[in-house]
């Protein structure tokens, strides 16, 4: 897969500071990790982490973990569950985005190269700016949707074929590594939901107890919002949980134009 563009802060050193392993380290990987620091005034840069893999866990986050605990406290980066559940640590390793906390060590040929994820606004280091993503999440109205009572004492039940129809949607973490991997929001992420949003759109108009399938459909028709979509497949091949917002896509689109005919 080809290399994705780095972030907007694009003015880059090539060279920064070498934080150095232990002089026993045996078993050193060099990281080689992009720094941006808004409040030092200065360009964006690559500091190189040695790490010994000896004392280290398998995974690139436990590496970012060392790093900052023993080299460089000032590492700035997101983290939470370390189970490939809450997609906090999404970022772009070796050219691809994924996950931190499962992406391993070993799978990384050579030095490994991290940036944040690509073409959103860096708030320092690793650390991406998510308030135009979760903007754009909120404007699907992300909630059960209905205008008939609920039935006395009971819940809005699914059959298990209605319930099948979910599978591959709700599993979405909103970790965004789709969405940043798509040339069409990189250049137009002002008007143009991205693979996550739609496949979360999708997700509520595929759920039989939802009545705002009309509303829902209408706030979506619009040149930019829905289709600049391509499918270009850079969404599903990166997506940590196996995903495919493509299709979620298409299924959108095949949704305005039945309800057309």
């Amino acid at each position: 897969m080809a290399e994705f563009s780095l972030p907007a802060n694009s003015k880059i050193k090539k060279s920064g500071t070498v934080h150095k392993a232990a002089p026993d380290a045996t078993r050193i990987k060099n990281f080689k990790i992009y720094r941006y620091d808004p409040d030092a005034g200065q360009n964006p840069h690559y500091d190189t982490f040695e790490v010994d893999l000896d004392s280290c866990g398998p995974m690139v986050l436990d590496a970012l973990i060392k790093m900052k605990s023993e080299q460089d406290s000032s590492l700035t980066f997101r983290r939470s569950c370390r189970e490939g559940i809450c997609g906090s640590c999404a970022m772009n390793i070796d050219g691809t985005n994924t996950l931190a906390c499962t992406k391993a060590i070993e799978d990384v040929k050579g030095e490994v190269r991290i940036t944040p994820l690509p073409h959103m606004e860096v708030i320092k280091d690793l650390v991406p700016d998510f308030t135009h993503f979760y903007a754009q999440y909120s404007s699907i109205k992300p909630w059960l949707q209905t205008v008939t009572p609920p039935p006395s004492g009971k819940e809005r039940l699914q059959s298990p074929a209605e319930r099948e129809k979910l599978d591959g949607l709700y599993e979405c973490i909103l970790c965004a590594c789709c969405s940043t991997a798509c040339p069409s929001y990189w250049w137009n992420s002002d008007k143009f939901l991205g693979p996550a949003i739609l496949l979360q759109a999708y997700r509520w108009l595929a759920d039989s107890r939802d009545e705002m399938t009309g509303e829902r459909l209408d706030e979506l028709e619009d040149p930019f919002r829905l289709y600049r979509c391509h499918t270009i497949m850079n969404c599903a091949n990166v997506c940590p949980k196996g995903l495919n917002p493509a299709k979620a896509i298409a299924e959108i689109k095949k949704m305005e134009v039945e309800r057309v005919v």
